[in-house]
């Protein structure tokens, strides 16, 4: 890897963002169809990203507000761990 291939700080922490989402999103008790569309969601940020970071945070921000109140919603919320 050359040096010019570094991270920025806020690519650095969009795909740490992008990653524990990954994570969340695998953990979340929902039906299977559910959780494929929460992935291709997700996914689609994550393409986004690679052309437009500024506007892939912001829908990023979003999905996690979405995701928020779908866990919170379920009957077991409060038994869920965050990922592994």
């Amino acid at each position: 890897m050359a040096a010019d291939d570094r991270l920025t700080r806020s690519e650095d922490e969009l795909a740490r963002r992008l990653r524990d989402a990954h994570r969340r999103v695998r953990a979340v008790p929902v039906p299977p169809a559910q959780r494929e569309r929460l992935a291709k969601r997700l996914l689609s940020i994550c393409d986004l990203a690679k052309r437009d970071l500024p506007h892939a945070a912001g829908r990023l921000d979003l999905f996690l507000l979405d995701l928020d109140a779908l866990v919170s919603d379920t009957p077991s919320a409060g038994n869920i761990a965050e990922g592994d």
